[in-house]
């Protein structure tokens, strides 16, 4: 006993280490958006030109997760965590000691290549240093510590900018990657990346993976295509800016509670913390689409809204842990790769929508989509015809 307490201490420390990492990492993400005007006004350059700089970020992360995750599957985890977070904070100083638009976006791309990476291999990483009955609850800690970011990074990110110019937050955002680098290079034990039980699934299910990888990219496609545009919405019911702020606000914080209640459930009912957010989405989605000009049910369907769209990445990153058909990290890898380019596609969605209508359709058009995602999901959780499932079950067999 008293040797396996410095290894549990040990593992609570990297596990730390590795939610500092994932909230500095989503809060570098957005952290152009409460910067807009500082960044615009000092290198010269356009709104949307600094806009870019998150639109640029997300599809790099969409396109390179899955081929990173291939090209490093056989590097240890310590030197790649220790790697990307390096990345991360050099590619954080560089624009801070520079006024350039193209070091800030070069700057940005290095670190979206290794936020790309990092979410593909931080899961297994994580999960493995801990039994496999806490699986679920590892997935939930890590994923409320990423959802802070909106809640917290940004805003407080924003507020250093506004008083020390916009590259104070990013040597705070440097300062908090080294803090995680050290840990992680310090405490995580150089093994190979297919050893422990967090490299594979404990139930390999290629049709399962395929559900969920479907139902990720439908209900992030559906929700950013309205809640890119969720300010304008706000704006159009009545709100004022002041309160247009403290609702985005209260989202955050929806969204951090829903990530902190389902977290617990991952392991019990992994299924049914899938099935739900999914569901609650659609509700929020449609709720501010028929709201109308009533602002109380606008704010009872934002908050039930902001209270599904981190649990809905919570449970299918558990579920690709529990259904991936190889290789745990190339299976996040893909949802994370879906994920990001949801959020692209559905703000070009959102976009052509609003384009010939009010903006109250682009919450219909997401609402619609999430519809879609959970028929694929409930659907696709039927059992298999009796036919279908011994055939596919000589399959496994003969690939064993």
């Amino acid at each position: 006993m008293a040797a396996a307490e410095p290894d549990r201490r040990r593992a609570v420390a990297v596990l730390a280490a590795l939610m500092l990492a994932a909230f500095t990492f989503n809060t570098t993400e957005s952290l152009p958006i409460g910067l807009l005007r500082l960044i615009s006004a000092d290198l010269g350059v356009s709104l949307p030109a600094i806009g870019y700089l998150v639109t640029g970020y997300g599809l790099t992360v969409a396109v390179a997760s899955l081929p990173l995750a291939h090209a490093t599957r056989a590097v240890p985890r310590r030197h790649v965590l220790s790697a990307l977070l390096a990345a991360l904070a050099l590619a954080s100083l560089l624009p801070a000691a520079g006024s350039s638009y193209r070091l800030l976006l070069a700057a940005r791309l290095v670190t979206a290549l290794a936020q790309a990476l990092f979410w593909a291999v931080m899961g297994p990483v994580a999960v493995g240093l801990f039994p496999p009955e806490a699986r679920g609850r590892v997935v939930g800690v890590l994923s409320a510590a990423g959802s802070l970011a909106l809640v917290l990074g940004v805003p407080a990110g924003t507020w250093l900018g506004r008083r020390g110019g916009w590259q104070l937050p990013l040597v705070v955002v440097a300062g908090l990657g080294l803090v995680s680098l050290l840990v992680i290079a310090l405490l995580l034990p150089t093994t190979r990346p297919d050893q422990g039980h967090a490299a594979y699934a404990a139930t390999r299910d290629t049709r399962r993976f395929a559900i969920v990888l479907a139902t990720t990219a439908l209900s992030v496609t559906g929700a950013f295509t309205g809640y890119t545009y969720l300010v304008d919405l706000l704006g159009t019911s009545g709100f004022s800016d002041s309160a247009v702020g403290a609702l985005l606000l209260v989202s955050g914080v929806s969204g951090v509670l829903g990530v902190s209640a389902v977290g617990p459930l991952l392991d019990r009912f992994p299924r049914g913390t899938l099935i739900t957010p999914v569901a609650t989405q659609a509700v929020g989605m449609l709720g501010l689409y028929t709201a109308g000009g009533s602002r109380p049910a606008a704010v009872a369907a934002l908050v039930v809204l902001g209270g599904s769209l981190g649990p809905v990445f919570t449970a299918t990153q558990n579920q690709m842990l529990r259904c991936a058909p190889g290789r745990t990290e190339i299976a996040l890898a893909a949802n994370s790769g879906a994920y990001n380019a949801g959020i692209a596609a559905g703000a070009l969605l959102g976009g052509l929508v609003l384009h010939g209508t009010a903006v109250r359709q682009t919450f219909l058009a997401g609402g619609l989509l999430t519809l879609a995602a959970l028929a694929v999901l409930l659907v696709g959780g039927q059992p298999l015809p009796r036919r279908m499932a011994l055939t596919r079950s000589r399959t496994v067999l003969r690939t064993r």
